[in-house]
């Protein structure tokens, strides 16, 4: 009697079983692999990644089984039954598979276990239809408990696989080794526990055994195979692997880079700000913050479109992406805000990487047809004679930037302690200045135009005016701008029309009023509608209203300003030019546009008795209007000589402290310059 006892047969080929071993091991590390990448997949390709799985575990179990078979010889001949043999694979292949989709059910508390359980069984069921495909010539025989004990081993390893396979996180390598050990010792222990369970007893000895060496070459030809399905399980986890790293990394960058330019972003600029200032504390040097903030960058946007507005911040960061040097650095944070960091020793040094940004930030930007010059408020913050804390820094040259931006004069502001209150104060005006339009605490005060000619009025300037519940009334000079950088001068703007526009329709007699229109205002697109919208709601005759704009306003954007005016003035409704002789003032814009008015500014009039090129001004203005067919109003009338002077000079209408200051309605009533009629509601209400 020949008794086969696992490796320890009568007759053995110990490299076969040895390969055996190597191709349970690998198939188990490959397939625990695979599995903890099966868990982190969503979607179809988490089916994908179980098939994989199972191929890679089915491969593993059948191939051990049947390499470590041929590598013993019962001493008896031996054959194969085909269709046995190929079901026992298929067997594999399917339980496995369902094996591993149950265990990485992380729904289910039990799911690993059970999944185990499944995956023992199949390497049982594997095994031992395997063995019914392995016929020998002679009489077989189980020891019953060998197959009991086989089976439970199987099972219990198995379940104990994916048990401390998914404890781990579907990343973390511990879990899969742990997983590979294990199912590579459930597929030895069932196959070598089931081999000591059979005996052969030969039928006749001098039978035709299979030929030794076409079974040696049998069983190197399925191991070659399974290794070679294992080697593709291999590569697929390892590209899988790398593409998984390239990804994360793609995500590291799009974490820390801002997409459209490219720089750093707010993230990055964090990370970089400590270590430089650990960089500077060891050299003894002091650090830079310089916040940047683009000047006039809202009206790209508005005027030409969020491409072009794109296109700009993609140059300016290129632009300053270049001129970094050692221990420079600069991240866009957001919007049309950037923020700068320079180490020095030498003030010198930080000058002059200051005057490179501030040179790189104003030249002339040409896009499509259209030539833009940027520029930039730039405010600095020193490490540490400002601020010894990042976020303190930070926040100081946010201060120092604030103060470039509401300083003409300045691009450049260094952070000064006065800037805290000043910006504190400004703040909370904003602050209140929301509030104040919610409450009505804004007015409108009215000042009479009156004609030379006739001596009479012939309209009123409607004047913003806001009466604080605590600090008293606050100049238009301070709030407008506060209104225009936080974004309420459109509502305000709107309030203020409206309200005019309202109230003006119960005057008698029906004199013409008029309105400031902001900058932003003018770039904003719906403003003809809105014109129109509310001259209908009121029911205000159009050419009772008149608007009034500086040529500044009209020179952000000069084509589309004075397209929008076009629009408005189809309406019937007067369009003035006021402040003129200050700032832009250019023949080319009075010839591009019929004005219907002319607003001399009250600076020359205010000087007319002491300066003659005031008064040669004014006469220019004055024969400019006569030739084109303009009228001319003079602002800032305030003695008899100077309403003499203009009066002499030519001039058509007249504006000041000497015919009225700007005053409430009800003032205006009660002196009887205007009688109300019908009432003050909304006409459309």
């Amino acid at each position: 009697m020949i008794k086969v006892l696992g490796c320890i047969a009568y007759e053995h080929n110990p490299w076969l079983v040895l390969v055996a071993l190597l191709v349970a091991a690998a198939g188990a590390w490959v397939s625990a692999h695979l599995f903890q990448r099966a868990r982190s997949a969503t979607g179809s390709s988490r089916f994908g990644w179980h098939f994989l799985t199972g191929i890679s575990a089915a491969v593993a179990i059948w191939c051990t089984h049947f390499i470590a078979m041929l590598g013993f010889d019962p001493g008896v001949p031996v054959l194969f039954d085909t269709w046995l043999t190929m079901s026992s694979l298929l067997i594999a292949m399917l339980g496995a598979t369902a094996g591993l989709v149950v265990g990485a059910c992380w729904r289910a508390r039990f799911a690993p276990v059970t999944g185990g359980m499944i995956v023992g069984l199949v390497i049982a069921l594997m095994h031992y239809t395997g063995m019914l495909a392995y016929r020998v010539d002679g009489l077989e025989s189980w020891n019953v408990p060998y197959v009991a004990a086989s089976v439970v081993l199987s099972v219990v390893l198995s379940a104990l696989a994916l048990h401390y396979g998914t404890r781990h996180g579907p990343h973390d390598p511990q879990g899969a080794n742990l997983m590979a050990g294990i199912l590579a010792l459930a597929i030895a222990a069932l196959h070598f526990t089931g081999m000591t369970a059979l005996e052969v007893e030969p039928v006749s000895l001098d039978a035709a055994f299979v030929d030794p060496s076409t079974r040696n070459a049998l069983a190197i030809a399925v191991a070659f195979a399974a290794l070679v399905i294992v080697a593709v399980g291999i590569v697929t986890w390892l590209l899988d692997r790398e593409q998984r790293t390239e990804s994360i990394e793609q995500l590291r960058q799009m974490a820390l880079n801002d997409p459209l330019t490219g720089l750093p972003n707010r993230v990055s600029f964090g990370e970089r700000l400590e270590l430089e200032l650990a960089a500077a504390d060891g050299e003894h040097s002091k650090l830079a913050l310089v916040g940047i903030d683009l000047n006039r960058f809202k009206e790209i946007n508005d005027l030409r479109g969020h491409q072009a507005g794109d296109e700009v911040l993609r140059i300016l960061a290129r632009r300053m992406r270049n001129l970094l040097g050692s221990g420079e650095f600069i991240s866009r944070i957001g919007g049309d805000e950037f923020i700068a960091i320079k180490r020095f020793a030498e003030r010198s040094v930080l000058v002059e990487f200051l005057t490179r940004l501030e040179s790189a930030l104003s030249r002339p930007i040409r896009y499509d047809d259209w030539d833009f010059v940027p520029g930039a408020s730039l405010g600095v913050a020193i490490y540490p004679d400002d601020a010894k804390v990042p976020s303190v820094l930070v926040n100081n040259a946010d201060l120092a930037m604030y103060r470039a931006k509401v300083d003409v004069t300045r691009t450049i502001c260094f952070y000064e302690p006065a800037m805290d209150e000043t910006v504190r104060a400004r703040r909370h005006l904003a602050v209140d200045l929301r509030e104040a339009l919610v409450r009505n605490q804004l007015s409108l005060y009215y000042q009479v135009q009156t004609s030379i000619a006739t001596g009479k009025p012939i309209g009123y300037e409607a004047l913003l005016r806001w009466e604080h519940p605590r600090h008293g009334f606050i100049s238009p000079a301070e709030f407008i701008p506060i209104a225009e950088e936080s974004g309420l001068i459109l509502q305000i703007g709107e309030w203020v029309l409206k309200e005019a526009c309202l109230k003006a329709t119960t005057w008698e007699p029906p004199y013409r009023v008029a309105v400031n229109l902001s900058a932003v205002q003018l770039a904003h697109a719906d403003l003809p509608l809105l014109v129109g919208t509310i001259l209908k709601e009121t029911g205000l005759a159009p050419e009772r209203l008149e608007l009034e704009l500086t040529e500044s306003t009209i020179f952000a954007n000069r084509a589309r300003s004075l397209e929008i005016l076009r629009e408005i003035k189809a309406m019937g409704v007067g369009i003035a030019l006021d402040d003129f002789g200050t700032g832009y003032s250019s023949l080319d814009t009075l010839r591009a546009f019929p004005f219907d008015k002319i607003k001399l500014d009250g600076s020359f009039v205010k000087e007319i008795d002491s300066d003659p090129q005031a008064i040669a001004i004014i006469r220019a203005v004055l024969a400019l209007g006569k030739s084109l067919g303009v009228p001319v109003l003079a602002e800032g009338i305030e003695t008899p000589d100077q309403l003499q002077i203009i009066s002499g000079e030519g001039c058509n209408e007249i504006q000041g402290f000497l015919f009225g200051r700007p005053v409430p309605l009800n003032q205006l009533v009660s002196s009887g310059q205007i009688r109300l009629i019908g009432n003050t509601t909304n006409k459309s209400s």
